[in-house]
């Protein structure tokens, strides 16, 4: 727990402290609560709106998997009543994670408090007036709006392959040979990552468009292996880059909204799906299909979508997304 807090989830207890005023740590004064693994179905359940709602996700019992759904019924109807008698035993609302284990038994994980969390869809219900009918030229069904950072992780490692080319081209034009000084590539890489928190940190909700995440394979290596004339140059090298790979993968998981090609999607576990967050603000990932990815990625780069920008995205009736440059 204290590596994971300091690694993985470091930008995330940040954001946290940040946007939330989550209080300071001391990850070497934690608590712990040890709890039995229980191999299971996860499902999340919140009273929204005077119903219980309940999202089911991440089935590790069948090898043919669903994908995550929400339901007012559930699998079992021992969950409504349970749901009902632990909210009314701590008192205040609150949103309960289960885990339904093979044999069908039910296993109580946590409940949270979210009785000072606003609901859209509540203040709605009590502040609204029904009237009779609409004139308007504009619809807008499903929409939102964020601010924007646009990965492009293929330029990345082309700038960082023209580092290399530059300083062996240096070496070979001294005299003698010389000693070859990686750190402006250490340098480079580590600025990357900085740009990537200095953003997470200024933004609560953002999206990322990705012109290129994870289909530069090939450039990635070239990067990688570089040095391999010298050793312990690429041992220092290699190792920052995964690294760096590690980093990306962090602040991909606290973006709220991923634009890119089909074949890369947020990976929802039962918090990201069903949370109380995602009441007003549930994750999206608006994409295009992934033989249409150069001319799509022309398109981005020829309109001008830079890192920076704030976009709309708008849904219609047939589920179609179109992003708008604000």
């Amino acid at each position: 727990m204290i590596k994971l807090a300091t690694t993985s989830k470091r930008l995330s207890i940040l954001r946290q402290q940040h946007f939330n005023h989550a209080p300071e740590l001391d990850l070497q004064q934690m608590g712990v609560i040890v709890m039995p693994f229980i191999d299971g179905s996860s499902v999340m359940a919140k009273k929204l709106c005077g119903y219980w709602e309940f999202g089911y996700s991440r089935d590790r019992i069948h090898k043919v998997q669903s994908e995550p759904y929400i339901t007012r019924t559930p699998h079992d109807r021992r969950l409504v009543q349970l749901s009902k008698d632990i909210q009314a035993y701590l008192g205040f609302r609150c949103e309960i994670e289960y885990i339904i284990a093979a044999d069908g038994t039910i296993h109580v994980v946590q409940a949270k408090d979210i009785s000072n969390i606003d609901i859209l869809e509540e203040k709605e219900n009590y502040q609204a007036i029904m009237l009779d009918g609409v004139r308007r030229i504009r619809r807008r069904r499903n929409y939102r709006e964020r601010p924007l950072y646009v990965m492009d992780n293929r330029t990345f490692y082309i700038d960082l392959i023209s580092l290399c080319e530059e300083l062996l081209d240096a070496r070979e034009q001294a005299e003698g040979g010389g000693e070859i000084d990686i750190s402006k590539m250490i340098a480079f890489i580590k600025g990357y990552e900085a740009s990537l928190e200095d953003f997470a940190l200024r933004h609560q909700r953002y999206a990322v468009l990705g012109l290129a995440i994870q289909d530069t394979v090939e450039l990635f290596q070239i990067a990688n292996h570089y040095l391999d004339d010298l050793p312990d140059l690429q041992s220092q090298l290699s190792k920052v880059l995964h690294n760096n790979l590690y980093q990306i993968d962090i602040f991909l998981s606290e973006a709220d909204t991923l634009i890119a090609k089909d074949k890369v999607r947020i990976n929802l576990c039962s918090h990201d799906a069903y949370g109380i967050d995602t009441v007003r603000n549930p994750l999206w990932t608006v994409y295009w299909n992934v033989e249409r990815h150069r001319e799509v990625a022309r398109v981005f780069k020829q309109v001008g979508f830079k890192t920076g920008d704030t976009v709309s995205i708008h849904i219609n009736a047939d589920d179609k997304p179109t992003v708008h440059r604000m």
